[in-house]
């Protein structure tokens, strides 16, 4: 997979992309990481200014369509698989692990990271990308959320977990979408809290029983919604 990633801050990446099993899939070629800096699209190149004051008057700034388009249109030519152009945003449709494995099937994406008030509408009208939003917040920019899907998605490309039964096995990625069961390891009792015996058990069949059950409990508790019940209280 390529990924194209679309910032004015570009150097926000730099430890990330370097850090555990991202870099690890970056160097075995499991995936491949561009940053471009919008900046370079910029007509005025001496200040590379790519944004301004909205129309109609407001707060903060808009970042410009004819740096954004030539910078896509451009970035799109560097490679050729054809990319999936997304936009992070407040006002997209909400990322979730459906979505991940959805995204994780491309062969290339290009994520659009905005800043200040967000794009000039016409490039949404323009380019025609995939909005995304990973919740009901606002960030400082896109770059925290455009890292976000990366790490979700790499993750699920074949040979990027040392187990693939890891992803499997995530919370929200099986057909119900329910939460993950708990898990222990050593040591078996610490300050008075032991380890379920039957995880000691060596019961395959009793350990799985024990961790279905665990798992809808869980979601009872913890997220209803996914279970289509309202919550108590």
């Amino acid at each position: 997979m390529r990924i194209d990633v679309v910032t004015l801050f570009p150097a926000i990446f730099d430890s990330y992309l370097t850090q555990s099993l991202l870099h690890k899939a970056i160097v075995r070629g499991l995936v491949a990481i561009e940053r471009h800096d919008l900046r370079a699209w910029a007509e005025d190149s001496p200040h590379h200014k790519v944004d301004d004051k909205p129309f109609g008057g407001g707060p903060g700034m808009l970042i410009q369509v004819e740096p954004t388009v030539a910078c896509v249109r451009e970035v799109e030519t560097m490679h050729p698989t054809p990319a999936r152009r997304i936009l992070l945003t407040p006002q997209g449709k909400r990322f979730d692990q459906r979505l991940a494995e959805d995204l994780a099937g491309s062969d290339r994406l290009l994520l659009l990271c905005g800043r200040y008030e967000g794009f000039d509408q016409r490039v949404q009208d323009i380019l025609e990308p995939e909005e995304i939003s990973v919740g009901d917040f606002v960030l400082n920019g896109g770059e925290v959320a455009a890292m976000t899907i990366i790490d979700a998605v790499v993750r699920l490309l074949p040979g990027v977990l040392g187990d693939e039964n890891s992803s499997r096995d995530d919370s929200f990625s099986r057909g119900n979408r329910l939460l993950e069961f708990p898990q222990y390891t050593r040591p078996r009792e610490f300050e008075g809290h032991s380890v379920p015996e039957v995880l000691l058990s060596g019961d395959h069949a009793a350990i799985a029983a024990w961790r279905a059950e665990q798992t809808q409990l869980r979601t009872q508790a913890r997220r209803q919604d996914l279970l289509g019940e309202e919550p108590n209280g």
